[in-house]
């Protein structure tokens, strides 16, 4: 199987749990970004994970390399709409939720019409936009100034369950359809972090099998393809 020296860009948690965790059999090595080399004598995954400071340098680096970029920040940073190398787009990298996410795009044309909530939680540090939460509401026709952010703790435990030793590290989406004699409630719940870097690591193994060609992808479709 081909393999890929993978480069993480920014310092937040998820960056810092996929420098330390991320391993897998179409992996090589996993740098920081500060740590790249000019030169490239394999081929090379970049994973922005980052605030958007770095993306600009990102970009050109890419495609002076001809790297693939993960692109995982939800900070709101933008994507050229033209680039000559394959970017993924990743509101989430967890193989699990992706597939409820795609399951959610599949069947969404039976609620049109129909009172639909979202709420979503995170641990009190996530400072970015819910980037699973919004993929979902654009899915299912609603705003997403109408998605519901929960950060305190204690309506963590009560809304969502969450134990206490995962109030720092989780991630909890509760949609609710509801018509007027019935209804419907949707829930996942991701706890603690090593979700993420298996997943991405699978993930990864995937499109060392695939010929992407330049241009964004997203990554639901390529997990469920």
């Amino acid at each position: 199987m081909k393999k890929f020296e993978v480069l993480i860009v920014g310092r937040g948690k998820l960056a810092n749990e996929l420098i330390e965790e991320l391993r897998g059999e179409a992996i090589a090595r996993t740098l920081r970004w500060e740590e790249r080399a000019t030169s490239v004598s394999e081929a090379r995954i970049v994973v922005h994970a980052g605030s958007g400071r770095e993306l600009p340098d990102v970009i050109a680096y890419c495609a002076m390399t001809h790297s693939m970029l993960f692109e995982l920040s939800t900070a709101g940073s933008a994507i050229p709409e033209t680039v000559d190398f394959p970017v993924i787009i990743c509101p989430n990298v967890n193989l699990q939720m992706l597939r409820f996410m795609a399951m959610i795009r599949n069947a969404s044309r039976y609620f049109k019409g129909q009172a639909i909530a979202i709420t979503e939680s995170h641990q009190s540090s996530k400072k970015t936009k819910p980037g699973t939460a919004i993929y979902l509401a654009n899915q299912l026709g609603v705003l997403e100034s109408e998605i519901r952010s929960e950060r305190n703790p204690e309506r963590q435990r009560q809304l969502f369950g969450v134990p206490d030793e995962y109030l720092a590290r989780h991630a909890c989406h509760k949609i609710t359809i509801k018509s007027p004699d019935t209804e419907i409630t949707l829930e996942t719940k991701v706890l603690g972090k090593t979700a993420y870097a298996v997943s991405l690591a699978e993930i990864i193994a995937m499109v060392a099998q695939i010929n992407l060609k330049a241009g964004c992808h997203d990554i639901v479709d390529l997990v469920t393809r």
